[in-house]
């Protein structure tokens, strides 16, 4: 079940990333993800049904419109495996639990608002509040369920206290930190709160550490200044991914290797 189930979430995930392409383009321009229909850039031909297969399209296609032939970005089919590659590693950590819809949710939010912020410097509330809404109604759903209130309730105070945290910071210092990053905390904080305080702490030590480490690289080879802004989503949602892969393996191993000597 588990190996069928990784597939049908694969095949999702590609279907979502589709989509996704749609909103990284259209919402920080304050276009409707709706209508129109997507159409080639060049010559305005709207995607027949047939052009639209995830990443198969592309490949056949050759990466070009079939009408105008002008070129079609790499990013497209690399969004939509992407984001199918991360759905499927997230059905095998999470695996046959009622939780992992709402860990889907949130890795098309986190594709999303990363792309878009590495791209524009900003993270659109309208993404961030539909997913905080959609998390939060899921794990509601799976508190009720299997009887996890409190898990729930330390979710939730998580998700207000790095907030908090995060607001402050922001108050303190506008320029270091948007207030994207902000909305955003809650969001982590909550999903990330769900699966315990540990793995929490693992997500926002990655992002910083990615995050200085990536920064401080750029700065040595003069690709960027000190005073110039930082995609940080893109790295509080990198570490919120790690968190969720690897951070329970990384708190059991930390937990039983004093006893291994």
């Amino acid at each position: 079940m588990m190996a069928e189930l990784i597939s049908f979430v694969a095949i999702v995930g590609l279907v979502v990333g589709s989509f996704l392409n749609v909103v990284i383009y259209r919402v920080p321009r304050h276009l409707s993800i709706v209508r129109p229909r997507s159409a080639c850039p060049g010559c305005h031909t709207p995607i027949r049904e047939v052009d639209n297969i995830p990443v198969i399209s592309w490949l056949v296609l050759r990466g070009r419109c079939r009408t105008c032939h002008a070129p079609i970005s790499v990013r497209y089919p690399l969004v939509e495996a992407g984001t199918g590659l991360l759905f499927a590693v997230t059905a095998w950590r999470i695996g046959e639990h009622l939780d992992l819809g709402a860990y889907l949710m949130l890795d098309a939010a986190l594709v999303a608002l990363a792309l878009i912020d590495l791209e524009h410097l900003v993270l659109p509330r309208s993404i961030i509040y539909v997913d905080l809404a959609g998390v939060a109604a899921w794990l509601t759903v799976c508190a009720g369920v299997d009887h996890q209130w409190r898990r729930l309730v330390v979710a939730i105070v998580w998700a207000s206290g790095w907030f908090v945290v995060f607001f402050l910071l922001n108050f303190l210092s506008p320029r270091s930190l948007g207030y994207g990053d902000v909305r955003l905390s809650a969001l982590l904080g909550l999903a990330l709160g769900w699966l315990g305080t540990g793995v929490l702490l693992i997500g926002f030590f990655t992002a910083n550490l990615l995050g200085a480490v990536v920064g401080l690289t750029l700065i040595g080879l003069k690709k960027r200044r000190r005073d110039e802004p930082i995609p940080y989503g893109v790295y509080l949602a990198a570490g919120t991914v790690v968190a969720i892969l690897v951070g329970p393996a990384l708190l059991a191993h930390w937990h039983y290797w004093p006893n291994a000597a």
